[in-house]
């Protein structure tokens, strides 16, 4: 039997019809209204030490805007607990909470797959999102707060960087009215902890990261902390957010830890200063070129002086500091790590969604802009620690090589008692630029005097 065909006008009112324009119409209207009842309803996702913490926040107050609905995790069996209100949704599909009714998904999961493609498909559900997914916003943060903007959703990620600090949320909303142009600090807790006891007590390296990890406080493989890895994530992130620009985390310059001695503490002393992983990025407008922006950013162990603030933070604890025309410094400080540090960083994140219910897409953060410049170049004094044969002339042949590149020397220092054939000394040098510096320095290292690569550190003050 032949099936009859719509008339010409009704196929070509069909064909002009959106797909899944309803679908459509239902997103737009519940990116406009918070939940019926005035409380928004938490879907979370992954119930490991941090979902946890998040999930006994919530459920402690019941006069909260925010009401826990859904809890995924895999093997939701293992983790099913009778302490939270048994109102709660447990699963282990996704497609659970993603098509909930749900106000706002929180994703704990970590990595980019699936974490990032959950975190889409929220979305794009009609569902602002809170993450403490640091990977996953310092890789694609730029794009996901593009699409939160298009569906008129927020998202949310104050916990990706110093968990328990709220400097994320407090760039975002409390120094909103001003214009940031530098943002410096100490985002590794693990490369903090094993630097401060290198300075306390004299250990090598090797030994303070040993006690570090048997305390909990480094992996069993430290890679991504000694090598600058997890805090140049974080920079991105706080780049993105304060500093307005939009970078990749392989254009920010990252250096280890691992080079740095128990000696260079001792001749830090001497010059007040003591030393940290600093991570560091300023932005620049050229007068002559007011519409290019120039970034300058690295990840990189420095001297600073003693009487810092970054000098006093100790052990695992974290400290952002930013500088503004208008407002000066501010430092946020504390505790970056743990359960529920982090989860009171995401809890502050759903009630600041929950401050914002129903405001209009112009009122979510501007995006970014990519920088004109990148690099890692800072014009700063610098420390050079050498181990050297000792010989006659070699002071000479360092200064006839930096003189080349128009670099001077502030000061020569050298300890009492190493043998003359390891023999440490130390030149400060007059401020430089970085750049011209390490290319002195390749050419410093071809001399045949050397018994360890030389080391350079940059000299931030604040």
């Amino acid at each position: 039997m032949a099936k009859s065909r719509p008339s010409k006008s009704a196929r070509s009112n069909a064909a002009r019809k959106p797909k899944n324009s309803r679908a459509r119409v239902e997103v737009s209207a519940a990116a406009k209204k918070p939940s019926a009842n005035g409380r928004l309803k938490i879907a979370l996702l992954g119930f490991g030490t941090v979902g946890q913490s998040v999930a006994k926040i919530l459920c402690q107050d019941s006069g909260s805007p925010l009401v826990l609905t859904h809890i995924y995790n895999r093997n939701v069996a293992r983790k099913k607990t009778d302490s939270l209100p048994k109102r709660i949704r447990w699963t282990e599909r996704i497609e659970d909470v993603l098509e909930s009714d749900a106000d706002v998904v929180v994703e704990l999961i970590g990595g980019l797959d699936p974490a990032g493609d959950w975190v889409r498909r929220a979305l794009r559900a009609g569902k602002s999102v809170v993450t403490a997914n640091k990977l996953l916003i310092s890789e694609c943060g730029p794009e996901l707060v593009d699409l939160a903007r298009s569906m008129g959703r927020r998202i949310e990620f104050g916990a990706s960087v110093a968990g328990g600090i709220p400097a994320i949320i407090g760039i975002q909303e409390g120094l909103a009215g001003d214009q940031l142009y530098r943002i410096a600090g100490i985002l590794n807790g693990t490369c903090n902890y094993i630097l401060t006891r290198m300075e306390a007590i004299g250990a090598s390296f090797q030994a303070a990261l040993k006690e570090a990890q048997e305390l909990g406080f480094a992996e069993a493989d430290p890679s991504s902390d000694v090598n600058g890895i997890d805090a140049r994530a974080k920079l991105v992130i706080l780049t993105q957010a304060g500093l307005g620009l939009r970078v990749r985390a392989e254009q920010i310059l990252a250096r280890p830890i691992t080079t740095i001695a128990s000696v260079d503490f001792m001749y830090a002393r001497d010059l007040d200063c003591t030393i940290r992983q600093i991570s560091l990025a300023e932005k620049t407008v050229s007068p002559e070129a007011p519409h290019r922006v120039r970034l300058a950013g690295a990840v990189q162990p420095a001297l600073i002086p003693t009487d810092s603030l970054m000098a006093h933070a100790q052990g695992s604890q974290n400290i952002v500091t930013t500088f503004g025309e208008y407002s000066g410094r501010t430092v946020f400080s504390g505790y970056g790590a743990g359960g529920d540090p982090t989860a009171v960083a995401v809890v502050s994140d759903l009630y600041a969604i929950a401050r914002s219910a129903g405001a209009p897409p112009g009122a979510l953060p501007k995006p970014a802009r990519v920088p004109d410049e990148i690099s890692g170049d800072f014009t700063v004094p610098h420390y050079l620690r050498f181990v050297v044969k000792d010989r006659p002339g070699i002071v000479a042949a360092l200064a006839t090589i930096l003189a080349r590149y128009g670099i001077s020397i502030d000061a020569l220092l050298q300890k009492p008692g190493f043998p003359h054939s390891a023999l440490s000394f130390v030149m400060t040098l007059e401020s430089c630029d970085s750049a011209e510096l390490n290319r002195a320095i390749e050419e410093i290292a071809q001399l045949d005097f050397h018994v360890e690569p030389p080391l350079c550190l940059p000299i931030f003050s604040e």
